[in-house]
């Protein structure tokens, strides 16, 4: 099945956060508060896709303030941090949305995201990711983990569905 046969059926785009919607750096400043730097292009993409009519939700092994935040920002509701076991969860959050596997992407970098990138319908792993993620991976975009990796897939995903025209006609194009 091609990149494009895997997008069509997609609704549901799900990301790890640390190495995938960030550079996977954590820093503190002085009063020792966890601070994580997001790319402004994922906020859009996310943004874009659920205006599209999609639903987007982040799954994370951590739980961090910054993360809450961002999800608060861009009002996301499917929101799940200190997840130890990630495929449970994803497939929990798949059956809430009443979706099949074959409708979930999710985007990785590292081994817990590794059942998660094999059971979904198209599994992503960052250009940065761990090479284990890189071997069983659908698709690799262009783009590393903090640097507008999200908003690459989500533009790939509404183009192969003829959704993308529809959403930049918003901005005058």
């Amino acid at each position: 099945m091609n990149l494009a046969e895997r997008c069509r059926p997609i609704r549901l785009l799900l990301s790890d956060v640390d190495g995938v919607m960030t550079d996977g750096g954590i820093y503190f400043n002085d009063q020792r508060i966890e601070t994580k730097q997001f790319h402004i292009h994922d906020g859009l993409g996310i943004r874009l896709w659920m205006e599209a009519g999609h639903n987007f939700g982040i799954v994370t092994s951590r739980k961090s303030i910054a993360v809450s935040q961002r999800a608060k920002e861009l009002k996301i509701d499917l929101v799940r941090q200190g997840v130890a076991e990630k495929l449970p969860v994803v497939q929990a959050i798949t059956k809430e949305c009443g979706l099949f596997a074959e409708n979930v992407a999710y985007l990785g970098d590292d081994l817990p995201d590794l059942p998660v990138l094999r059971w979904v319908g198209l599994g992503i792993a960052v250009s940065n990711a761990r090479q284990e993620l890189l071997e069983y991976a659908n698709h690799v975009p262009q783009s590393s983990g903090g640097s507008g990796a999200v908003r690459e897939i989500v533009e790939e995903i509404l183009k192969a569905q003829d959704r993308w025209e529809d959403m930049i006609r918003r901005f005058g194009v």
